[in-house]
């Protein structure tokens, strides 16, 4: 496929609020090294108490109500480490060396995802263009859903906000079995393939395995091994992505599309209007950061300026740069949102609602 004329920010200046808040972070935070260890335990702990769930699924399995209760177990604390450990690494913040990131990475394999095409998508283009329509394509995923001004307008999207409340749960499978294939084998809107030379042939091998290996330990052995109905077995581990999907969804809708999201476009030229760190704090929000158990599961959400502006930085660091961001924010008259969590989900349902419906001209100003 073609490749693509990426858009442009405008070049920071020599007073640049993110010159100087980035020295202060450095020289202040970041010589904390109890909150680098922080991490480390945390994401080897989430890893083990995962497997640990699992095992109790084959241990006492037997019993339906135990057998649904480690499921859901399993799919919350396998969310919690995407969210958090996986995230880290796959920004090179969770181990100090590049290589122990890489390696700890390939753990998420036997979670069915294959990390080197959901370190580009998530990196490559939604890291770098975030809300940029056409190239964060961790928002942009399918036409069922409307978020861009710029997309096609759909009939159904005028209910939107209703039919997604039924379609988020899926998240975790349409993400493992339906969007990685898209994204390896399709040609429709593929801006991975865009801005990848080529994919590597022992990714593809890798995608296959990851999926059968998942299915495997999660789905296939139980099945086997457990004194239940397979039926029940598969409405179990249904539970398990179902309900970590609505626990991980919190995050993804909190974070960059409410009804006050701002979606920049860039000029003929491709030129976008901000700085790079101006954009970040534009298109970025904060839920719930005050929240001990908000920052524990959703790590680096929570605290998402701090870690659109910091991303090679651990989430652990994030509560402790929270307060420089704003601090800068009032200094420097800068964008700051921060709301609780169910505010900022129903502010992303408010949005949807107005975005499955045609805009209003005399609102607009536009024809």
């Amino acid at each position: 496929m073609e490749k693509l004329k990426r858009p442009v920010y405008v070049k920071a200046g020599t007073d640049d609020f993110f010159k100087k808040m980035r020295t202060e972070v450095n020289e202040t935070i970041l010589q904390n090294s109890s909150l680098y260890l922080l991490n480390i335990v945390k994401s080897i702990g989430l890893l083990v108490l995962f497997f640990l769930f699992y095992s109790c699924i084959l241990l006492f399995g037997n019993s339906i109500s135990l057998l649904f209760l480690f499921y859901i177990l399993c799919g919350i604390t396998m969310i919690v480490l995407f969210i958090n450990a996986f995230h880290d690494a796959a920004h090179g913040a969770l181990f100090k060396k590049s290589k122990h990131n890489e390696w700890f990475m390939y753990v998420l394999e036997l979670f069915g995802g294959n990390h080197w095409l959901w370190t580009r998508r998530h990196i490559n283009l939604h890291h770098a263009y975030p809300n940029v329509p056409d190239w964060d394509i961790d928002i942009k995923q399918s036409d069922i859903i409307r978020i861009f001004p710029s997309s096609p307008l759909f009939h159904y999207h005028k209910y939107q906000h209703i039919y997604m409340w039924l379609i988020y749960p899926f998240y975790s499978l349409n993400w493992i079995y339906v969007r990685d294939f898209k994204d390896f084998f399709g040609n429709k809107d593929n801006y991975v393939k865009k801005v990848v030379d080529k994919i590597p042939q022992r990714e593809v091998l890798r995608l296959f395995a990851a999926k059968i290996i998942n299915l495997a330990y999660l789905l296939f052995i139980p099945i086997f091994v457990l004194n239940q109905p397979w039926h029940i077995i598969l409405a179990a581990w249904l539970a398990m992505h179902l309900c970590g999907s609505m626990l991980g969804v919190v995050a993804l809708v909190s974070t960059h599309v409410d009804e006050d999201a701002h979606f920049p476009v860039t000029d003929h030229e491709g030129n976008l209007s901000a700085t790079w760190a101006m954009h970040q704090m534009i298109v970025t929000k904060d839920f719930s950061t005050n929240s001990k158990l908000a920052n524990f599961l959703y790590g680096g959400f929570t605290h998402h300026v701090a870690h659109h502006l910091f991303p090679g930085v651990g989430h652990t660091y994030y509560p402790y740069i929270t307060p420089i961001i704003k601090r800068y924010a009032r200094e420097y008259n800068l964008p700051y949102t921060s709301y609780p969590f169910y505010h900022a989900v129903r502010s992303h349902f408010r949005m949807l609602k107005s975005k499955g419906t045609k805009e209003n001209i005399m609102m607009t100003g536009e024809i």
